[in-house]
């Protein structure tokens, strides 16, 4: 049920399979919104992604917490009849089908408007809802390779690397997330929903704001560096004396020199060659060699402690084990024991942003299958226990307390 965040009068209708749609529906129940996770008969694909354990998907248990779940044929037209009258009391619809999955439904946006006007629809897709390549299938990962991030990243003598998680997946989220937030707030104000847009190309190219006029105007076209950051030196990754590595940022005037103390070699803040911005960048080579040097003479926590001492932004790479182990993590609420049917608890990370009055809550970790299908036709659609019988027995509405097509995690 809803909780006291700030979202605690909203109702979210989720009918996205896999990663961005759900993220997006994740990021609204954190904050109170009442999420119900529409499932097919199957069960979304989320289920069998990523590690699992006693049979249970570890990542469902964290993107779908917070939601309550049931599971609906939308391929029969009593099941996407179920959906149409959920919709229309509802406050936002998220999904991320192909474009034109949706009409074919006869559940687009053009398609309801007019009988529910005030409906925010939040459509994520690869590509958009217009465009020649709107009806071509997308993961972030397309994403990034077509909106130039993945040219970016990693080493010049080597393939394009990807970061191993889905990156633009939940940046593609947060920006559905935040318009969905802008929509409800014009809302407020007219008394008008709108469709929302957000695609998972744009959100990976939202990453190349900055080299889109530095081509227009001078032909640059950007390309692997490595683990450095162009354009602001030094800010790179160097190994340390223990085989380990740190990062170090210091691209200001004013943290080279702390850098430099911290080093032992004052003399470097007053360089010519890195005493100014412009000089440092021209000559990033010269002084990251003398930064691996020194970081290769000592152990990492040797230099993590000298430089959070002289105030220089580093920071070890850590494992997810060095965060578990981190007290910053824990103070911070970021690893949060969230109750669970099967294990009792499960640890997902925690909630942000923060909130000083309302903030987000985790109340319970992602459900069975069908876990509360009758109750939510029951509350939602206010139907008859014989109703949502008849349906459950016809197989258009899947249940955790009934037979189904495929076993729920």
């Amino acid at each position: 049920m809803p909780h006291p965040g700030p979202l605690r009068d909203c109702r979210v209708l989720e009918l996205g399979t896999m990663i961005a749609g759900p993220f997006a529906g994740r990021l609204l129940a954190d904050f109170g919104a009442e999420v119900i996770k529409v499932e097919p008969p199957d069960g979304d694909p989320i289920r069998d992604y990523g590690d699992q354990f006693e049979g249970k998907s570890l990542y469902w248990a964290s993107v779908s917490r917070n939601k309550r779940v049931c599971s609906i044929d939308l391929k029969r037209p009593e099941g996407r009849d179920l959906v149409r009258r959920m919709m229309a009391k509802s406050d936002v619809v998220i999904e991320n089908f192909r474009p034109g999955q949706m009409e074919k439904w006869g559940l687009g946006y053009d398609q309801i408007k007019a009988e529910m006007p005030r409906l925010v629809m939040v459509r994520v897709s690869g590509f958009g809802q217009t465009g020649p390549y709107r009806e071509r299938p997308g993961f972030g990962i397309i994403g990034e390779s077509l909106s130039g991030v993945r040219e970016l990243t990693g080493h010049p003598d080597r393939p394009p690397a990807r970061v191993a998680t889905p990156l633009t997946d939940y940046l593609a989220a947060v920006y559905a997330a935040f318009g969905t937030m802008m929509a409800l707030y014009e809302r407020d104000r007219t008394g008008r929903g709108q469709c929302v847009d957000a695609t998972l190309l744009e959100s990976a190219f939202s990453m190349m704001e900055g080299f889109v006029p530095a081509f227009e105007k001078l032909g640059l076209v950007p390309s692997r560096v490595g683990t450095r950051l162009p354009g602001h030196a030094p800010n790179n990754t160097y190994p340390t004396k223990d085989g380990s590595h740190i990062h170090i940022a210091a691209g200001n005037n004013a943290i080279l020199r702390r850098l430099a103390a911290a080093m032992g070699k004052p003399e470097l803040g007053t360089d010519p060659r890195f005493a100014e911005a412009e000089a440092r960048n021209a000559n990033f080579a010269a002084l990251d060699d003398e930064i691996a040097a020194w970081t290769k003479s000592v152990a990492k926590a040797e230099a993590y402690r000298a430089l959070l001492e002289h105030d220089v932004p580093a920071a070890p790479i850590y494992t997810v084990a060095d965060i578990f182990a981190d007290p910053h993590f824990k103070a911070r609420g970021m690893l949060v024991p969230a109750p669970d049917e099967d294990y009792g608890s499960v640890t997902v990370a925690g909630v942000a942003p923060k909130l000083s009055a309302t903030p987000g809550e985790i109340q319970w970790a992602g459900r069975r299958q069908g876990s509360d299908t009758r109750a939510i036709l029951k509350d939602v659609l206010e139907l008859s226990d014989a109703e949502i019988e008849g349906l459950v027995s016809q197989g258009i509405a899947i249940s955790a307390d009934a037979p189904k097509s495929k076993t729920g995690s």
